[in-house]
């Protein structure tokens, strides 16, 4: 788990291209749903912090490889 003192950068990042539409189409997603690789998520860390609306969750990649999002 990361300690408040050793939280990640967390200043926005400029937006990531989404797959192209044969990727995502080939994936099951729709045209109109945006897509991103969760190691391009990730960025090589085991837990990500999101902030949605005031509330703060964790995204974590299990040892299994599965992600979990918790709030």
């Amino acid at each position: 788990m990361i300690e408040p003192s050793e939280s990640p950068n967390l200043q926005p990042q400029p937006p990531v291209p989404s797959l192209p539409a044969t990727a995502a189409a080939s994936q099951g997603a729709t045209s109109s749903s945006p897509s991103i690789d969760s190691g391009t998520l990730m960025q090589g860390q085991k837990e990500l912090l999101i902030d949605h609306l005031g509330e703060v969750y964790r995204l974590r990649v299990t040892r299994n490889g599965k992600l979990i999002l918790h709030k």
